[in-house]
């Protein structure tokens, strides 16, 4: 069925996910146990274990991916951050200035932060024992994440997209695997295509958040008497009114999300040949957060690996690679080449700041 799609030269690559949410659920217990015990310590070790898991069975034409990083890296990563909230949040109660500067300070080091983890996160990431690498630069991740988010905010939406093309290009225009490049130029009009539902969401959103706020004001005008409590009940009128235009900007988050990566992978070349293929619902993969949410809330937590097994499983098997000729052939070609970097030899520098 494959080949009569794409033809026999140009085969397309699904994901496939061997894991179980039984096997799952004995990493997941003992992690949230130890992370219990040792105050949150052993949180970044046991990111590695679950990610070790996920990724080792994730496949893509018959291999799995691999996770190399180590807690330790993550640790430190992550004590680097909480120092920082901390010094933050004792300067700011000292001194409101300096507390500002820190935040300013963070504005500009944000960019380089998300720069040093997407390079982090690529090369503890391995296929087939080729490592991934990421090549981008501060100044680039600057305009794709600040300023497109400036965009995006103060455009209300409107010029989402943009910001979204940018911070796609960004990623995957400086990705590489065993020294080979991606790239990705998806198109304004495909990605306004997903957007303007999403947009619609969250416009109907606003809408009802108004119109409940209005109601809420007036009931309080009206029925405002020495027998009722006019702040409680405004504070349950904004409450009224912000809970289903929370839900609905949720909702148009997760739509806008799926249909830009449907986007940008469909849109994404390796090596100039082989495209990255994406087919996610957006209805589908909606449903599936929310019944996890759902089931995951009355159960106590004890059916999260189940939900997490089941979101992952989807994603990946809606995932793949379209390849000009055999994979096999392709990779054994890199290492030929002498292009790939190996797992083994590639440094694992840097830590895991967790964006």
């Amino acid at each position: 069925m494959q080949q009569a799609v794409f033809g026999r030269a140009n085969a397309l690559r699904r994901g496939e996910f061997r894991g179980s949410a039984g096997e799952y659920f004995g990493i997941w217990i003992v992690n949230i146990l130890l992370t219990i015990i040792t105050l949150g310590i052993y949180s970044a070790w046991a990111k590695v274990r679950r990610n070790r898991y996920f990724y080792g069975n994730s496949f893509v034409d018959g291999h799995s991916f691999d996770y190399h990083a180590r807690g330790l890296q993550i640790f430190i990563g992550r004590a680097i951050v909480f120092g920082y909230i901390i010094a933050y949040n004792v300067l700011l109660t000292i001194s409101p200035i300096a507390g500002g500067i820190l935040t300013l300070l963070m504005f500009f080091l944000l960019p380089w932060i998300v720069m040093r983890s997407l390079r982090f996160n690529a090369r503890v990431t391995s296929y087939r024992n080729i490592r991934f690498d990421f090549v981008g630069k501060t100044w680039a991740a600057f305009v794709a994440i600040i300023f497109g988010g400036l965009i995006a905010f103060f455009s209300l939406g409107i010029l989402a997209p943009f910001a979204s093309r940018w911070l796609y290009r960004y990623i995957f225009n400086n990705l590489r695997y065993g020294g080979r490049a991606f790239e990705t130029d998806p198109k304004i009009g495909a990605l306004y295509r997903v957007w303007l539902p999403a947009f619609l969401l969250m416009v109907v959103g606003a809408a009802v958040a108004g119109l409940l706020g209005v109601m809420a004001y007036y009931s309080v005008v009206e029925g405002a008497d020495a027998s009722t409590d006019p702040e409680m009940h405004l504070l349950l009128g904004i409450y009224g009114a912000l809970v289903p235009a929370l839900v609905l900007w949720g909702v148009a988050a997760i739509f806008y999300r799926i249909g830009v990566r449907n986007v940008v992978m469909n849109a994404t070349r390796f090596d100039a040949r082989h495209t990255l293929f994406s087919d996610l619902g957006r209805l589908r993969y909606f449903w599936i957060v929310i019944s996890n949410l759902v089931v995951t809330v009355l159960t106590l937590s004890l059916m999260r690996p189940w939900a997490a097994v089941r979101e992952h499983r989807y994603v990946i098997e809606h995932s793949g690679i379209v390849v000009d000729g055999e994979l096999g052939e392709v990779v054994a070609s890199m290492q030929n080449s002498g292009s790939a970097v190996t797992a083994e030899y590639l440094d694992l520098e840097g830590f895991d700041f967790g964006f």
